[in-house]
């Protein structure tokens, strides 16, 4: 109960220090093939020397070479750093530090997924600061004076949004991962451009699709009094995702569906900057790393019963959210339609490929479980602060099947 009352104060407290902390603005330039027009972002920018942040497999499989073509064409050096892999360490990162420095960069261009972005964001920041240990992008709130490097960051997956968040994930020499927000992290640009994601398998593209969606979803429940362009992005991510994944199974070649889902997906991300996760993202943490489930599966699994428990004290935002969709019409009562979005979300998962209940979930894990999800969700700005009882609750509706 003590702990319960704790996270209950400080509810509010996560969505007040978002509103005081910087986040970036990135120019946005989308289409098939956009990543081509990144050396004359560079020459219109003043960059002449640029380092390149990519992982192995992206560069063993050459999608960088548009990139390098580019900047050859613009007249921008440029260094390449691929040593990046999905779980990044402060000695990969540190590499990265110095080969910027080394190479005198004066931005960093990052290709790839989560790890790549976030790993650029500690490279821009250390190349930045390089008299500051790495351990000080460790910290939960790292904090680059005067900035760091300007970064462009061209993302290859459609569901993170990490390519304009200011948070990272980066682990310790022992093992620990450290979550940290880097408080003023410079991203200049932003390229969302489809020829990445095109022949992308289909269940990397539905979890990751089901992610954004979370992200823009949690965002319009969260209690942080958003601005009117920041509930128009997170509700355009949702839209957008239920519009698109459709498609996406019918056709997974349908260029103009790959580029709506990188559109919601940044937009996802401004929802993470601006309005935080939430419980879904608290309950998919704790399941997704006990059991190595996939972060968009476990959110998968655990979206339709959080949501739902939620729509009594939120019917307002998800009948506002339905009808944007176009799922509820304007004849509909708020609970009315706040139930045709739940089913509709229900519906759409199942034609993800989502089965019935998470069979990995163990009932003599809930108290465990319990105690990680009431860690996890102080870092959010929940609706409401739910109890153990709650959440042990949800957990068996998870298990069991919604």
């Amino acid at each position: 109960m003590p702990f319960y009352l704790g996270r209950k104060a400080i509810r509010k407290v996560p969505g007040t220090v978002i509103k005081a902390a910087p986040i970036p603005r990135p120019e946005l330039l989308e289409g098939f093939g956009s990543r081509s027009r990144v050396g004359e972002i560079c020459r219109s920018s003043g960059f002449d020397r640029a380092l390149l942040v990519t992982d192995e497999t992206l560069f063993s499989l050459g999608l960088h070479e548009k990139v390098t073509a580019a900047l050859e064409e613009a007249g921008v050096s440029y260094d390449i750093f691929h040593a990046i892999n999905s779980e990044p360490t402060v000695g990969i990162v540190e590499a990265g530090r110095k080969a910027a420095a080394d190479f005198g960069a004066q931005c960093i261009i990052a290709l790839g997924g989560g790890s790549v972005m976030d790993s650029g964001k500690i490279i821009a920041a250390g190349a930045k600061h390089p008299l500051l240990p790495i351990g000080h992008w460790l910290h939960k709130f790292a904090i680059a004076e005067g900035g760091t490097l300007p970064m462009i960051n061209i993302p290859s997956t459609a569901g993170t949004g990490a390519e304009c968040t200011v948070g990272a994930v980066v682990m310790n020499e022992h093992g620990v991962k450290h979550s940290t927000v880097v408080i003023g992290l410079d991203v200049s640009h932003v390229i969302l451009d489809s020829e990445l994601i095109v022949n992308a398998p289909r269940a990397v593209t539905v979890w990751c699709a089901v992610d954004a969606l979370s992200h823009g979803l949690e965002g319009l429940l969260a209690d942080v009094g958003s601005t009117e362009e920041d509930i128009h992005k997170s509700r355009e991510c949702v839209r957008l995702i239920f519009e698109n994944i459709p498609l996406l199974l019918d056709n997974p070649r349908n260029v103009e569906a790959r580029q709506a889902t990188l559109l919601a997906a940044h937009y996802g991300g401004n929802a993470i900057n601006t309005q935080l996760a939430g419980y879904v993202h608290a309950f998919a943490h704790s399941i997704g790393g006990l059991y190595h489930i996939p972060h968009g599966k476990a959110i998968a699994y655990c979206l339709v019963p959080v949501v739902a428990a939620q729509e009594s004290w939120r019917y307002e935002e998800l009948a506002a959210l339905a009808l944007h969709c176009g799922i509820a019409g304007p004849e509909d009562s708020p609970e009315a339609a706040s139930d045709k979005f739940i089913l509709a979300l229900r519906r759409l998962l199942e034609q993800c490929g989502l089965e019935k209940g998470c069979e990995a979930l163990r009932e003599s894990d809930y108290d465990r479980l319990t105690d990680m999800i009431d860690a996890d969700s102080i870092n959010y700005s929940p609706s409401r602060t739910l109890s153990d009882s709650e959440i042990r609750m949800l957990l068996d509706q998870i298990r069991r099947g919604y």
